[in-house]
């Protein structure tokens, strides 16, 4: 019988540990870099008014222990974000890369397949420094030709089964759509509608952070 007690109480004493273990890897502190154009970048905003600033909120609302780099910039295209990232993966050693890119691209009309090029650099950049990557994904008006804008879009989809990344098929879903809820320029979101993208982008980035 105590050979029995001593045996229940190792494992006990094991169970117990890898518990623990579990416990501390869920809730181990965790870095968000978010690579995007003016949509994270607050133009035209008050400070905090943004997504990236309402992810923050919603983060710490949750008793999620992560923090959120922002290091987006208006009139980024994908080749910029590509040239600036492996220094930002070096800085902030990021466990989730969130890219939300594209949009200026095909503003530009620039070709697709330069652009996906670009976006599958900074794919596989992100997941050699091990860090997961979410894509945010983007439509363009129609005025550039129902081919172009088809492949615009399907690039992203394209990419997210490539490197089995979670994909927001459209970060404006709900906005587009809604002139209400666009700045005087209507190209950008007013602060209204950041609570929208946000909703779009939160649960498919809440899946991620929680599966490591």
């Amino acid at each position: 019988m105590s050979r029995m007690l001593v045996y229940l109480k190792k494992w006990s004493v094991c169970g117990l540990l890898m518990l623990a273990a579990s416990a501390s890897a869920y809730s181990a502190p965790k870095t968000v870099l978010v690579l995007g154009d003016s949509l994270s970048a607050e133009y035209g905003l008050s400070r905090g008014a943004g997504w990236v600033a309402l992810l923050e909120q919603k983060l710490k609302a949750e008793k999620i222990d992560a923090a959120v780099v922002n290091a987006s910039i208006s009139g980024e295209t994908t080749s910029g974000g590509r040239a600036r990232l492996p220094a930002l993966l070096t800085q902030h050693k990021p466990d989730i890369v969130v890219i939300e890119l594209g949009a200026n691209d095909g503003l530009r009309g620039l070709p697709v397949p330069a652009a996906e090029t670009n976006m599958r650099t900074m794919i596989e950049l992100a997941q050699k420094n091990k860090a997961r990557v979410l894509l945010v994904g983007m439509r363009i008006p129609p005025n550039y030709g129902r081919d172009y804008t088809e492949r615009f879009f399907g690039m992203y989809k394209s990419l997210s089964t490539q490197y089995k990344a979670p994909l927001v098929p459209f970060m404006l879903d709900g906005v587009a759509d809604k002139p209400a809820l666009f700045q005087p320029d209507r190209l950008h979101p007013n602060a209204q509608a950041h609570p929208v993208i946000l909703a779009n982008i939160w649960p498919h980035f809440l899946a991620l952070v929680k599966s490591r």
